[in-house]
């Protein structure tokens, strides 16, 4: 009897999460589905996929199944029950948890052949039999995923974009193709880069008259030419003169949408930092706008500065700006 890799069925590694092999058997399980699929073979290639993921979406049944795939499968693709094994997930004692076993390969019976419970759907959610029978399926959705590029302004005061997005769907022939949507998105004011905006049933269609899946929709910022972004914190550079640093007082500064007085505190120097409270992203705990000054010196001096300069030079001449690099 030749072995099934349940895994090559379902196209995943033997190191696959339940949420990997979930997701592949739901992608294969929609594809090869007799309602939809015009594939050759479809039913019985969604029958080995069901197959499959019966065995390997319950931790005990593939555990036993990973220990006969170890020493029960040869090298030439056959198979052969190790000597003394008997079936210990509950297949061959008390039934399948979800299956009609009837509808199994005879690879299946061979591992977990024995008690069946009557009545029982195949998979999850999927009924009736195939010999040629159509079969009534109920399927979720599959959810999609799209980003939405924002300006800095926009996610700050809010607005209404268009998102243009695609999803899967199966057409009059039951065809399995692409069709582009395009829906308008409202955006609260304060969306934080990374976030995500739910919208429940437009993702795929379900199967078998079973929900949409939902459109999940993440937001990144475009990149703006003055402020950056820390969590919900706005961060400027703002150039201040070498006399402003100096004696402090007071400077313009821009904020999102509009702009403020700031108070340099005398003695600044570069990299120091201020912070404006409330400025940041909006929001239940609002962030704050930081600002880092950066002294910036004059392309060409007068000759009267230069003379300041010298002067300065020789009232200050015990200032080591370099004392912290031992020089």
């Amino acid at each position: 009897m030749d072995f099934k890799d349940y895994y090559a069925v379902l196209g995943v590694s033997e190191s696959a999460s339940p949420e990997e092999i979930k997701k592949a058997y739901r992608k294969l399980a929609r594809k090869y589905h007799p309602d939809v699929s015009k594939e050759d073979n479809a039913a019985d290639k969604f029958k080995d996929v069901g197959e499959a993921y019966e065995v390997l979406k319950d931790p005990e049944k593939r555990a036993e199944y990973d220990e006969l795939k170890k020493y029960g499968a040869r090298k030439d693709g056959s198979f052969q029950r190790p000597p003394g094994w008997e079936s210990a997930s509950g297949f061959g004692g008390g039934g399948y948890t979800e299956a009609d076993a009837g509808q199994f390969s005879d690879f299946f019976e061979e591992i977990f052949g024995g008690g069946r419970r009557a009545g029982a759907g195949f998979g999850s959610g999927f009924g009736g039999g195939f010999g040629g029978q159509r079969h009534s399926m109920r399927m979720r959705g599959e959810d999609v995923h799209a980003r939405l590029a924002l300006f800095l302004e926009e996610a700050f005061h809010g607005c209404e974009k268009q998102v243009t997005f695609n999803v899967q769907e199966p057409d009059a022939n039951g065809r399995v193709m692409q069709r582009q949507k395009t829906l308008k998105v409202k955006i609260p004011a304060g969306m934080k880069e990374g976030q995500h905006i739910r919208l429940k049933g437009q993702g795929a269609p379900g199967v078998g008259g079973a929900e949409n899946g939902d459109l999940f929709i993440e937001v990144e910022y475009a990149p703006h030419p003055h402020f950056t972004i820390e969590g919900r914190d706005i961060v400027i550079t703002v150039p201040v003169a070498p006399w402003e640093a100096a004696l402090g007082g007071s400077i313009t500064v821009p904020t999102v949408g509009s702009k403020v007085n700031v108070k340099v505190p005398k003695g600044s120097s570069s990299g120091s930092r201020l912070r404006l409270k409330g400025k940041g992203l909006p929001g239940k705990h609002p962030g704050d706008q930081i600002v880092i000054l950066q002294v910036a010196m004059p392309e060409r001096h007068s000759e009267e500065a230069e003379r300041l300069y010298r002067k300065l030079a020789e009232a200050e001449k015990g200032f080591n700006p370099r004392s912290k690099l031992h020089v």
